[in-house]
């Protein structure tokens, strides 16, 4: 958004590009879900999907943010802010300036407002829909890190049974048709 179509003003607000997601680490990419994991593969897969959920966080905290809470936006009754989770990952939110409310509503209410700018509302539209996004892009790749890291715990689980059962007892063999039975 170049230029707001509300007000015909030049946009305060630019949303992120593909340049700026290019920049990110793409060995995590979706492609890595239809691979045969073997050995440390899983744990490998869930510390790139980690750590491209953790490279989506900076880019929010260094391209999106410092607009969100500049000027003019930095007038405003409502700002753009960081949230960290009980799972220790971070989401953007609309929230006041004293914290006593946080949600969508509170962007809604700014739309809504006749005292917030005409020139600004397209901007703030913008805002939003990068917050969204920003916000499925961390989620997903949260909840796969986190899949993916379940999972090699349980194949680690499964191979220290196995090799239990191998090194520990020695491989014995039981009849299975009553042919091989003595």
């Amino acid at each position: 958004m170049t230029e707001s179509t509300l007000a015909g003003t030049p946009a305060r607000f630019t949303p992120l590009e593909q340049t700026d997601f290019q920049r990110l680490e793409h060995s995590a990419y979706l492609k890595g879900l239809l691979t045969p994991f073997k050995g440390k593969g899983l744990e490998t897969w869930a510390n790139q999907c980690a750590a491209l959920r953790d490279d989506l966080i900076v880019l929010a905290q260094r391209r999106v943010l410092p607009q969100a809470r500049g000027y003019p936006f930095s007038l405003l009754g409502v700002q753009l802010a960081q949230q960290t989770t009980g799972a220790g990952t971070t989401f953007l939110r609309w929230r006041n300036f004293d914290r006593s409310s946080m949600g969508v509503a509170l962007w809604e209410g700014l739309l809504a407002d006749p005292a917030t700018p005409a020139s600004l509302i397209d901007d703030l539209y913008a805002m939003e829909l990068q917050r969204i996004a920003l916000n499925m892009q961390i989620s997903l790749t949260h909840s796969i890190a986190r899949q993916a890291l379940e999972c090699a715990n349980k194949a680690a689980q499964a191979e220290a049974a196995y090799q239990r059962r191998i090194h520990g007892h020695g491989i014995t063999t039981h009849p299975t048709t009553p042919q091989e039975a003595p």
